[in-house]
């Protein structure tokens, strides 16, 4: 979770420098941001609003043309499957369309890179599908960078993965490799 705070500007490094589509994150927060959609753990809802005011609200706050928040606004309702709860209120919501909506918000800009912090947690077994589903799809044109602690998610859904203890990079390799060396690093996060 740090080192995705990191990346998208939230938090400013110690040493070194985060870049997002080769702009420093920390020096040039506001431009890598055009280029970058961010779900947190606990993702930001405004509980009185329904996903469609609040989705209005942020295309709004990106300064859209009317044109390009209506097609936007469109495209994310349909890619997060969310037509059936986009008249609710949010506080309304299951966590599992809670976290649609807040990917929903996300990519309403069609961000190249996507960052999800434990996307799928406290999900139930349908609505990690759903995620799961959702975030396939994207791969196809976005690159995802997914912050997760449970080992089936990454096996799921990865193509690359680095894992970071205690602030080390203990992994660096595929799916495959992980599997070779996951009982030696089980032992290293323990």
């Amino acid at each position: 979770s740090t080192t995705m705070k990191r990346l998208t500007g939230y938090l400013a490094p110690s040493e070194g420098y985060a870049k997002i589509a080769g702009l420093d994150m920390f020096h040039n927060r506001i431009a890598g941001s055009r280029h970058l959609g961010y779900l947190p753990e606990n993702g930001p809802l405004y509980p009185e609003m329904t996903p469609v005011d609040m989705l209005s609200f942020f295309a709004d706050a990106r300064g859209m043309s009317a044109s390009r928040k209506k097609e936007r606004l469109e495209a994310v309702i349909d890619l997060c499957d969310l037509s059936t709860v986009v008249h609710k209120a949010t506080s309304k919501l299951s966590k599992g369309f809670k976290q649609r909506v807040g990917m929903a918000q996300a990519l309403l800009h069609e961000p190249d890179v996507l960052i999800l912090d434990e996307p799928t947690a406290g999900l139930d077994p349908n609505q990690i599908r759903e995620v799961r589903k959702t975030m396939r799809k994207l791969r196809e044109t976005k690159t995802i960078l997914l912050s997760t602690h449970i080992l089936q998610e990454v096996e799921a859904m990865a193509d690359r993965v680095v894992m970071i203890n205690e602030g080390r990079k203990v992994f660096d390799g595929n799916v495959d490799e992980l599997r070779a060396v996951e009982a030696n690093l089980d032992s290293a996060f323990h």
